[in-house]
């Protein structure tokens, strides 16, 4: 059947739709969204634009590999599957690792040998790998190689402080993975605790070779850890406002544990904090001034305090 129209109406008709003009090209739904595929040197350009969704744009060395690619993120946003991976796949390992030392770092008590380890981790070829590309695959290579050069203790260390820095990228940061692959990896097992004792001479060896230490620290440091059995970090971060000469007790208010303990002070100890007070008046400020916990570390190195004194003690 021909399709008749009154003359009069035909400009109704063509206003309202029914019919396409003459030159105009019909498209499907979403057509003005689809991927725009854009050749850019050696590489082809993918852009997808569509309303609710963040852009998405990459760049591969072949048209059908864009192809695929936008393909693959059409059909997520057609289902409602779609995860924006823009922030994975753009950030390394070492920019997760740099942005945690600027952003979380700087608020931890322990943050001197934490930093100290992740500017390390951040320079390693692991940390070049997009975060896209990374898994539990590399972190067991790196575990591996990091075997052959320090303890399972150190590699342990290392391994908890790259799964929190990658937690906290999945958490706050954007970053799209299904698992953290540090947690999917085997840890070496762990080092026995210390129960070495001095020998005969040790001890006086010892308090020798740090005396010849540039650190005028490092002695007094090492006798209150033999009076008190105090940690290394709490020696180091103890105030005077904490240390009661008179009673032979220092105040912990905040220990690894996360709870406050008081420490007795034989006489030897409170000698050696009587030594170390610049005056009567001090009452306040740190008793080891400029004193990190890398400063014992760096001075065991130091050829005058390297001792006979076997593995195991220091």
């Amino acid at each position: 059947m021909l399709f008749s129209c009154p003359l009069q109406n035909l400009g109704q008709f063509w206003d309202s739709g029914a019919a396409v003009r003459p030159g105009t090209r019909t498209q499907p739904p979403h057509e003005a969204q689809m991927a725009a595929f854009e050749k850019r040197g050696q590489y082809w350009r993918v852009k997808i634009r569509r309303k609710g969704y963040p852009e998405q744009t990459r760049s591969f060395d072949l048209k059908s590999q864009a192809e695929a690619w936008a393909r693959s993120i059409e059909n997520e946003m057609d289902k409602g599957t779609f995860v924006d991976r823009t922030e994975t796949e753009k950030n390394t390992l070492a920019d997760l690792i740099n942005r945690y030392l600027k952003e979380v770092t700087p608020l931890k008590r322990g943050k001197d040998p934490e930093a100290s380890r992740l500017k390390a981790l951040s320079q390693r070829p692991l940390a070049a790998l997009k975060m896209s590309a990374l898994s539990s695959k590399h972190i067991a290579q790196y575990r591996d190689e990091r075997l052959k050069e320090v303890s399972a203790g150190t590699i342990n260390k290392e391994l908890n402080h790259l799964a929190h820095v990658i937690e906290t990228g999945r958490r706050e940061w954007g970053i799209q993975l299904s698992e953290n692959p540090v947690r999917m990896v085997r840890r070496p097992a762990a080092p026995k605790a210390r129960d070495r004792r001095f020998r005969e001479g040790e001890e006086a060896q010892l308090r020798l070779a740090c005396e010849d230490a540039r650190n005028p620290f490092l002695l007094p440091v090492i006798e209150l850890a033999i009076e008190t059995g105090m940690r290394q970090g709490e020696i180091i971060g103890l105030l005077w406002q904490h240390v009661d000469l008179a009673g032979r007790v220092a105040h912990l208010p905040l220990t690894k544990n996360g709870e406050a303990r008081s420490v007795p002070l034989s006489r030897k100890a409170g000698a050696v904090l009587a030594a170390l007070r610049p005056s009567e008046e001090t009452k306040s400020g740190p008793v080891f001034p400029g004193l990190t916990t890398e400063c014992p570390r760096r001075s065991k190195s130091e050829p005058p305090c390297r001792s006979n004194i076997e593995p195991g003690l220091v």
